[in-house]
C-alpha cells in the first residue's frame, strides 16, 4: 500500500477520535487561564507525549495480537465494527461539543487540575491519556496497524510509514490547538467544527464498513475454501 493511500485513510480514522479542536476545549478547560508561554510549552510536551505514545503502542501491536492469539481478519471485523460506531456516533452527534463532552467524561479530573505546579505532572495523564489520545484512539490504532501488517514486505513497511506520519501530522495539529485555544476557541464558530467532524465521521464510518468488510471476505473465503 503507498505511503499517501496509508497515511489519509490512518488520517481520517483518527482524526475524529483525537479531534485537536475539541480536545482544546477540554484543556483549556481543565488548564484554566495562564500565560500564553505556559500553553505553548504545555502543548509541546502533550505532542511530543502523544507521538511517543501511539507509536510504541502501533509498533507492539502485532506483539499484543500474537500474545492473545488474536488474527488479523479477526480484529478487521472487530475494530471495524468499532470504527463504524464511532464514526456514526459523531454522524449524530447532538451538537459542536459532543466530542469534547465525551473527552471530558474520560479524563474524570478534579477542580485542581488547573494548579500551575501540577500540569508537567500531569502532561501524560490526564493530558495525553485519555484527554487527547483516548481507548478508542488506542483501538482503531491497534485496527490500522493490523491492517497494514496484512500487506508484504515494502508494502507494509511504506503502509506503517503512512501511518507514523499520520500520527505526527496529528499531532503537529494537537500542539496548534492547544498552543493556541484561547484565540481558537473564539475564532472558530462551533457550528463550522461540528460541521466538518460530521463529514469526517461520514468518512471514518465508510472506513469502518470497509475495514470489517475486509475481514468478513478473508473468513468467508477460508470457509468455503475448507469445504470438500
Amino acid at each position: 500500500m503507498p505511503v499517501w493511500n496509508s497515511f489519509l485513510i490512518a488520517f481520517t480514522a483518527l482524526l475524529p477520535l483525537i479531534n485537536p479542536l475539541g480536545s482544546s476545549l477540554v484543556f483549556l478547560g481543565l488548564v484554566g487561564q495562564v500565560p500564553s508561554g505556559v500553553y505553548r510549552a504545555l502543548a509541546r510536551k502533550i505532542a511530543i507525549n502523544n507521538i511517543i505514545f501511539l507509536c510504541i503502542f502501533e509498533l507492539l501491536g502485532s506483539a499484543i495480537l500474537h500474545f492473545f492469539g488474536i488474527s488479523l481478519p479477526i480484529v478487521q471485523v472487530s475494530g471495524g465494527i468499532v470504527i463504524a460506531a464511532i464514526g456514526w456516533g459523531v454522524l449524530n452527534a447532538k451538537d459542536s461539543e459532543a466530542m469534547a463532552d465525551n473527552k471530558r467524561e474520560e479524563a474524570q479530573l478534579g477542580e485542581d487540575c488547573g494548579a500551575l505546579g501540577n500540569l508537567q505532572e500531569k502532561a501524560f495523564y490526564p493530558f495525553t491519556f485519555p484527554v487527547t489520545s483516548g481507548p478508542g484512539t488506542l483501538v482503531v490504532l491497534l485496527t490500522l496497524s493490523a491492517r497494514f501488517s496484512g500487506d508484504r514486505g515494502t508494502a507494509a513497511l511504506l503502509a506503517h510509514l503512512g501511518l507514523f506520519i499520520a500520527i505526527v501530522v496529528l499531532s503537529a495539529a494537537v500542539y496548534f490547538c492547544y498552543a493556541y485555544a484561547a484565540r481558537i476557541t473564539k475564532a472558530i464558530p462551533p457550528a463550522t467544527a461540528h460541521g466538518i467532524l460530521r463529514v469526517m465521521g461520514f468518512i471514518l464510518l465508510c472506513i469502518g464498513v470497509q475495514i470489517s468488510w475486509n475481514g468478513i471476505a478473508f473468513l468467508l473465503g477460508s470457509i468455503l475454501h475448507a469445504r470438500p
